[in-house]
């Protein structure tokens, strides 16, 4: 059989609202998820062993080949299935690590995918949604790489959403911060959502697509972990100012628990000339146009 491919697209949390903190220390969460046009890459040569190597330039950030969520994945799978078919996999690293996209989430999704196709199972399949949920908390969303509304620890997601056309531009200031750490400093201050109860976000099927009436949506949420992480570093919201005064900006927002900022425009070329525009003024950041989906 020839090689099997896929993209491991960034992930986007156009919104992110903490809803209650659990018993067991886990966050439930509500978030509108997108996908960008922009991501890493991952082939499969089926084999007799399961294999894994790394390419691309963002390569040599990680060095631990055997923890990789690609591997995990896979092997999580293997526990459900006898006889999975598997082989080589190869991942080239576009996405820088820890810039908080769910780089290695959606890394493990599209290993997901490819046994899955080797395999001949769906993506419903129960147990691929096991392995998924055992993974990592992001990789059941990032499976079909569709927007969608996740909630509670990230297991429970809404229907697919048909999003408008959003042009974005990604920073991420080259400074690294643990999620623990940010959700600690969020439970430490005591904060409360910014953007008022779980019933305030509405449903997927309530969200309204409608370019404008969606921006205003957009506008009337926020990143309730956007304080906790400012107070861990300045980088990140000093990265949201700097977005905040490109030519076009409509709405500034840190991703997850960070420390990737996005700023959404209203066209691609809007995009681009401020991508280019910070690329050429900071030398100590990574940025990119993407379109979100």
């Amino acid at each position: 059989m020839s090689v099997l491919q896929t993209t491991a697209p960034a992930k986007v949390n156009l919104t992110l609202r903490i809803v209650a903190r659990r018993a067991d220390g886990y966050h439930e969460i509500v978030s509108l998820v997108a996908f960008a046009d922009i991501g890493d890459e991952l082939t499969l040569a089926p084999g007799s062993t399961l294999s894994f190597d790394i390419c691309g330039p963002n390569a040599a950030a990680l060095s631990v080949v055997s923890d990789n969520l690609v591997l995990i994945a896979a092997r999580h799978l293997a526990e459900h299935i006898d006889g999975l078919k598997a082989g080589r996999f190869m991942l080239t690293k576009h996405l820088p690590v820890g810039a908080g996209l769910g780089g290695g989430s959606s890394d493990a999704a599209a290993a997901l995918r490819l046994l899955a196709e080797l395999n001949g199972l769906s993506l419903d399949d129960p147990r691929i949604l096991t392995a998924a949920r055992k993974t990592g908390a992001d990789v059941t969303v990032c499976l079909e790489q569709k927007a969608r509304v996740m909630s509670g620890i990230g297991e429970k997601l809404s229907a697919p959403i048909a999003l408008p056309e959003l042009f974005s531009v990604i920073l991420f200031p080259e400074v690294h911060i643990e999620t623990r750490a940010v959700f600690e400093a969020f439970d430490e201050l005591g904060m409360i959502s910014l953007s008022g109860k779980y019933d305030d976000h509405p449903e997927a099927a309530a969200i309204p697509l409608e370019r404008q009436k969606f921006f205003a949506f957009l506008h009337s949420q926020a990143n309730d972990l956007a304080r906790a992480t400012h107070q861990l570093t300045p980088a990140v919201e000093a990265a949201q100012e700097r977005l905040a005064k490109t030519n076009g900006a409509r709405l500034v927002r840190m991703s997850g628990s960070g420390p990737s900022v996005f700023a959404l425009y209203e066209t691609m070329q809007d995009a681009e000339q401020a991508a280019a525009k910070i690329r050429a003024e900071q030398q100590d950041c990574w940025v990119v146009a993407a379109r979100l989906r």
